[in-house]
């Protein structure tokens, strides 16, 4: 289930939000992986043979099972990295202030994806008018809370101690993705815009950086 040499397959395109914060952990940590460019449009059955459920990311080691969602994911990296150099502090007030920011973040993502899926996969004479503007409350909210968590950091380098942790990481993949797919301007928000874009400037960000491609219908790419 891995790649020649002994490293991990990470499965899924770095568009997904949730496949580039683990490319960006794993580069972080000097973990190495081999990339599958896969979709889950066009490549389901091929990730399926990963993960029944047909989703991306997924981690596949040299041994033992597959790894699925992103969360299980960094739990293992950290795991394998240790206390010391784990991107989730390991407990305290620390962790906790790690997890809310990672729970809005999530929640705010997760609200824009079915903003998304409303435009791709629903003919736009079936759109819900009242789940969308729900939706776009229910993000709102969370971006919100991530702006005031940005503000309180202020000219702080990190959100949370004195190194990048999965706080940040998190906040950038997910915001971005916000903004270049939902499309969600960030105007409104102006020191969660201001720490996104100080983050994506950073090569390791840059590196694992997909411009958001909408799909057809289907779920399937271009060529």
């Amino acid at each position: 289930m891995s790649a020649a040499g002994g490293a991990p397959l990470l499965i899924g395109m770095f568009d997904s939000p949730f496949v580039r914060r683990v490319a960006v952990s794993m580069d972080l940590l000097g973990l190495p992986f081999e990339h599958r460019n896969w979709s889950v449009g066009n490549d389901f059955e091929r990730i399926r043979a990963y993960n029944p459920l047909g989703r991306v990311p997924v981690l596949a080691p040299d041994d033992g099972e597959a790894l699925i969602e992103s969360a299980m994911i960094l739990g293992h990296l950290d795991d394998v990295v240790g206390p010391e150099r784990a991107l989730l502090p390991p407990s305290g007030p620390d962790r906790r202030r790690a997890l809310r920011l990672l729970a809005f973040a999530t929640g705010a993502v997760e609200k824009g994806l079915q903003i998304v899926m409303e435009r791709v996969f629903r003919p736009e004479a079936l759109h819900h008018p009242p789940f969308l503007e729900r939706c776009r409350t229910q993000m709102r909210g969370a971006l919100t809370e991530l702006d005031r968590a940005c503000a309180e950091a202020g000219e702080r380098e990190w959100l949370i101690g004195d190194r990048i942790g999965q706080a940040d990481i998190t906040l950038a993949c997910f915001t971005t993705y916000l903004h270049e797919a939902v499309p969600e301007p960030l105007d409104a928000w102006p020191a969660l815009s201001a720490r996104r874009a100080r983050y994506e400037a950073l090569p390791v960000f840059r590196a694992f950086h997909v411009p958001f491609f909408q799909p057809d219908a289907t779920g399937a790419r271009g060529a």
